[in-house]
């Protein structure tokens, strides 16, 4: 059986690709000499988030994920970021390959809400493996790829943002349901807006407007009875009649 083991080596948005794409570098080392003539390789991407610290700026957004910080030792469990396939050519000894992973900034997709919420450091991720080798000196021999075989790796949230930034510059994405989108887009030709933008910063405007200012939102206080002002009592004899 040949023994494998693989090493992510570091990590880059690829500039080329029709959408967002991170490629991940891997060197993979074939313990036996004996030629290996390909490999079906499937690789799952998990985030670990435990293994990682937050600033309080990036702890309220990933309220929505974790919940309260209070919470976070038994709710900041790993999040599914990706699962891809790779072809790996022949070699003897080590290779390396790129393996490429299509990414979203959908952010109803909880991995992209994750880090959306992080402003510098490194991203925990744990590679999973399995698959199928194809390998032996005279002809073939097929076997899996063990379920045990992974590789931890640290990637630079720089990365993500330059990979965002390539697709989205300076927006973001939001999918809403196609009635919504329908009445959105009536709204707008009705006002003959010029942009998506436009139209929801004009709604927007209009919440703003509806809102009751904050003197207006105090309730108003009920004033006091007013009070007759004391006189101090007088003594007994000035009292009597005179």
């Amino acid at each position: 059986m040949t023994d494998l083991s693989f090493v992510c080596t570091g990590v880059r948005a690829d500039p080329y690709a029709a959408g967002p794409t991170l490629v991940f570098r891997l060197r993979i080392t074939a313990a036996d000499p004996a030629r290996v003539h390909a490999i079906a390789l499937r690789c799952q991407i998990r985030i670990e988030p435990a293994r990682r610290g937050y600033a309080s700026d990036e702890a309220e957004a990933l309220t929505d994920l974790f919940g309260e910080r209070s919470r976070w030792g038994s709710t900041l469990n790993p999040l599914r970021f990706a699962q891809v396939s790779l072809v790996v050519p022949g070699f003897t000894g080590t290779t390396e390959v790129d393996l490429p992973v299509p990414c979203t900034y959908d952010m109803d997709i909880a991995a992209a809400r994750y880090f959306h919420a992080l402003r510098d450091g490194e991203v925990p991720l744990l590679l999973l493996f399995s698959g199928t080798v194809f390998a032996g000196p005279g002809g073939f021999s097929v076997v899996p790829v063990p379920w045990d075989k992974e590789a931890p790796y640290r990637m630079p949230v720089a990365v993500w943002q330059e990979m965002t930034e390539q697709h989205f510059p300076g927006c973001g994405w939001l999918r809403l349901r196609r009635e919504t989108l329908d009445a959105l887009l009536a709204f707008r030709s009705r006002h003959a807006l010029p942009s998506w933008e436009a139209t929801v910063e004009a709604l927007l405007d209009g919440a703003r407007a509806a809102e009751p200012s904050p003197a207006a939102a105090r309730p108003a206080q009920t004033p006091l009875p007013s009070r007759r002002p004391f006189t101090a009592a007088r003594p007994a004899a000035e009292r009597t009649a005179p």
